[in-house]
Order: structure tokens, then sequence, then C-alpha cells
């Protein structure tokens, strides 16, 4: 029995990592990209102290699949939220991909064309899958409320639900 405990014991604390990171109902920890590990496309830092204020989605995007959620960002776009109270980001995990960060770069500019009020951020380093654990080589959305809490997330493609769902806690938060 003792042994049990104490394997039980290890195995939680082992797996503690998959438990830790962010959750709906809570303000994530706080992570700044900047330097070495990333930030906006001009170079100037990017931090999660922004969740805050507005509205907020991310997108946090594998290059290799840049393309899986664009009927969302196609949604958010055509909802044409007020810009005083929404704001949207794409933070591309550079560190997921073999291509080239020149090649990515030049991409991210011209969705940022495509898409002017979005803002853009690289995360060399994987920062997010190691602080909010969230999911690498995927395509992950996320929504936050006024005050930073996040009120939306899934990883991978999002079904026509989660878009209106996404779109709904939206409109709702914007109140």
């Amino acid at each position: 029995m003792r042994y049990l405990a104490i394997i039980l014991l290890a195995v939680s604390v082992m797996a503690s990592p998959a438990w830790a990171g962010v959750k709906v109902g809570e303000i994530p920890k706080e992570v700044e990209l900047k330097g070495e590990d990333g930030g906006r496309l001009d170079g100037s830092p990017w931090s999660s102290k922004e969740l805050k204020g507005k509205v907020h989605v991310v997108f946090y995007v594998d290059p290799d699949e840049k393309d899986l959620n664009n009927e969302t960002s196609e949604a958010l776009r055509l909802e044409k939220f007020p810009r005083d109270q929404y704001q949207s980001y794409a933070i591309i995990n550079m560190d997921a991909t073999w291509l080239p960060n020149f090649a990515i770069s030049s991409a991210l500019e011209d969705k940022q064309k495509k898409y002017p009020n979005a803002i853009y951020v690289k995360d060399l380093d994987k920062i997010l899958v190691k602080e909010w654990n969230l999911a690498d080589d995927n395509s992950d959305v996320l929504a936050f409320d006024k005050n930073g809490k996040l009120i939306f997330m899934k990883a991978g493609k999002l079904t026509p639900e989660d878009i209106k769902k996404l779109t709904g806690l939206i409109r709702e938060n914007l109140k």
C-alpha cells in the first residue's frame, strides 16, 4: 500500500504540466515575447498583459497549419466587431515548422494586408506551448474577456458550431 501511494504521488507530480497552463474561466500566467523569444512583426515586444480592456481573440498557429481556421478568421472579420472593444492577434509558433523564418515573415506581411486590424506576433521558442500548455503543431483559438479571463479555447479546426459559440461569446462580452 505504501508503494502504491508513492507511485501515485510520483505520477501526479510528473503529470502536473498537463494540468498547468491556461484554463477557461481563469486569467492565464503572464507571458512576454521579446528579443530572442519573438515579438511583433516590427520587432517590438508583446505581452499577455495586452489581453485586457477589450475582448481579445488569439490564434496561436503552427505555420504548417496556417489555413486550418481560415473560416473562423473570415467569420470574425465579417462580424465587424467595434475596434474600440475588440482586438485579434495571430501568434505564430515559428519553432513548429521546418520553413525558414524569412519565408514565414514574408507570408505574415501578406496576411497583415488581408487582416489589417489583427496584430501579428512571432513566438520563436514555443513560449506559449511551454507556459500556457497550448497545442504544439496545431492551430489554437482562444478568446478573452475585457478582464483578461479566458472565455473560449479550442485546439484544431473549429466546427461551424464552435464558430457560432465563439462569436456569441464575443458579442456577449462586448456589452
